[in-house]
C-alpha cells in the first residue's frame, strides 16, 4: 500500500468512526505518524480528501454490488445480499457522518447523490422487476416508487434527530426497514423463499 492509499484508509475510518467534523487533518496525521505537511502533498486541504474517500466507498459499493448480481440465486437473494452490503460496515459508522457530509461537504455529497439516484435505484428497479418475472414480488407494486422509497429509507436511518444513536442501533433500524420493504413485496411464494433465507442466515450466524 503506498503513502496515498495509507492516507486514504485512515481517513475513511477515522470518519466513519468520529463523523467528517469532528476529525481534522492533525487527526489523520497522527493516526498516521506522519506530518500534516505530507499528506497535503497528496490532498490539498479537507475537502480534497473527503471527496477522494468518498470516491473510494463509491467505487467498492459499486464492486460489491456487481458482485452480488453474479451471485445471486433469485430477486430475494439478491435484495438480501444488497442490504448486507449496505450493513457490513455499519457497527463502526458514526451517525452524523452522513450529515457532516451533507451540511460541510456539498461536493461529496453531490458525488453520493448522483451515486444513489442512478446506480442504487436502478439496481433495485432492476431487482423488483426481476422478482415480478420470477413471481416471488407482487405484480401490481410500482418498481420505481418502492425503489426511491428504499434508498431513501436507508438514509433515513442515519437522521440523528429521527433516531438518536442514544436510543438506537443503527443496524437493528437497517434490518427492521430493511425486512418491511421487502415484506411489503412479496408473493406466497416470495413470503417462504424469504423466511427460509431469513432462517438460514440466522443459523450459519
Amino acid at each position: 500500500m503506498d503513502t496515498k492509499e495509507k492516507i486514504l484508509q485512515v481517513a475513511d475510518g477515522q470518519f466513519h468512526r468520529y463523523g467528517i467534523r469532528s476529525v481534522s487533518m492533525d487527526d489523520i496525521a497522527r493516526e498516521l505518524g506522519m506530518s500534516k505537511k505530507t499528506i497535503y502533498q497528496y490532498f490539498k486541504d479537507k475537502e480534497c480528501l473527503v471527496r477522494y474517500v468518498t470516491e473510494s466507498n463509491i467505487q467498492q459499493e459499486i464492486r460489491d454490488f456487481n458482485e452480488v448480481l453474479e451471485k445471486s440465486d433469485n430477486a430475494i437473494d439478491e435484495l438480501y445480499k444488497f442490504s448486507l452490503c449496505f450493513r457490513k460496515n455499519l457497527n463502526d459508522i458514526n451517525p452524523s457522518l452522513l450529515f457532516d457530509l451533507q451540511k460541510f461537504h456539498p461536493t461529496s455529497w453531490q458525488l453520493w447523490e448522483d451515486f444513489k439516484y442512478s446506480f442504487i435505484k436502478d439496481m433495485v428497479v432492476d431487482a423488483i422487476k426481476r422478482g415480478k418475472n420470477e413471481g416471488v414480488f407482487r405484480q401490481s407494486i410500482d418498481a420505481e416508487v418502492l425503489a426511491l422509497y428504499r434508498i431513501e429509507s436507508i438514509q433515513l436511518a442515519f437522521d440523528p434527530k429521527i433516531f438518536p444513536k442514544e436510543k438506537f442501533n443503527l443496524v437493528d433500524i437497517q434490518l427492521e426497514l430493511f425486512d418491511h420493504f421487502v415484506y411489503g413485496l412479496l408473493t406466497v411464494e416470495g413470503h417462504e423463499i424469504f423466511d427460509k433465507l431469513r432462517n438460514s442466515t440466522q443459523n450459519d450466524k
